[in-house]
């Protein structure tokens, strides 16, 4: 447990000095904030796929208190998942994580580390932004998980995001730990301590929706499993197996039978056109070979 709490804390940090600091160079370099939006977003993207290609065997990487509550609640319903302790180690593991990778991304650009940001981001909009950022990122998720595919997820989550954050009002947070860690860096991609209630709420209630919206989709989670293309794959590979050994068994109960000296009409003590068992086989029993 451990070593999945430690690679929760560094790839968390990891993304937010990505995330933050990647931020902190667009703006030093232009006062386009549509071109910093777009070196930001680029590289949130192909940092956040390469951190969950790298963490995702040890923890699961999911970087993300939502994403951790999810796999709870996936393991309360019958599938797979974290129990409650795990669950809570792996959310404060992400939250401390954000924190060390928001002041280190300060530091690494000679800022003050520990600032508060002082962008508030508030308004109904952008609440409504999180919520359905929030909702998509656990629905895409959860969808290649359920349908088999789990190993487009690192792609597809950061393919996801760098659509997100341009296509929602918000900018995409979707991060309850994220989000906190990001209120202690006062720069382009910062949020002011008082917008946290707010988008942390949004964040956890499209992560319901997109719960909801998964189970609508694709079923539940141990239904999806059993319906899932690599489950029906893993029957078929059973039954081929399956086949092959009775092939197997017939070829092995057949060949001995042929070896057996044929005994014609009149032969001593086998009367012609009585049928006499030659071999045995597996499963379907004593083979019989034609007499006479």
């Amino acid at each position: 447990m451990s070593r999945r709490a430690a690679a929760e804390l560094i790839g968390t940090a990891a993304l937010l000095v990505v995330v933050i600091g990647s931020g902190i160079q667009a703006a030093a370099l232009t006062a386009d904030i549509g071109v910093a939006l777009v070196a930001n977003s680029f590289a949130s993207a192909i940092g956040l796929g390469l951190i969950i290609t790298l963490f995702g065997p040890l923890s699961g990487a999911h970087l993300n208190p939502v994403v951790t509550l999810t796999a709870w609640w996936g393991r309360r319903t019958g599938g797979e998942g974290l129990d409650g302790r795990e669950a809570l180690v792996y959310a404060v593991a992400q939250t401390a994580g954000a924190v060390g990778g928001a002041v280190l991304a300060e530091a690494m650009f000679g800022r003050v580390p520990g600032t508060f940001s002082t962008q508030v981001r508030d308004g109904g909009h952008l609440l409504v932004g999180e919520v359905v950022a929030t909702a998509g990122l656990v629905l895409v998720i959860q969808g290649l998980g359920r349908i088999g595919r789990p190993k487009l997820i690192p792609a597809a989550v950061a393919a996801y995001i760098a659509a997100a954050i341009w296509f929602t009002s918000s900018g995409s947070f979707a991060n309850p730990a994220g989000t906190i860690g990001r209120s202690f860096s006062d720069s382009f991609t910062g949020i002011a301590p008082q917008s946290l209630p707010g988008f942390v709420a949004a964040q956890l209630l499209g992560g319901i929706l997109g719960l909801m919206l998964a189970a609508l989709l694709y079923g539940s989670t141990s239904r999806a499993a059993t319906g899932s293309p690599a489950a029906k794959g893993a029957v078929a590979d059973v039954a081929d197996a399956i086949d092959t050994t009775d092939v197997a068994h017939a070829t092995d109960a057949t060949g001995p039978a042929r070896a057996i000296d044929a005994t014609g009409p009149g032969s001593p003590g086998s009367p012609a056109g009585i049928s006499r068992p030659v071999a045995e086989t597996g499963p379907s029993g004593p083979a019989y070979q034609a007499v006479g």
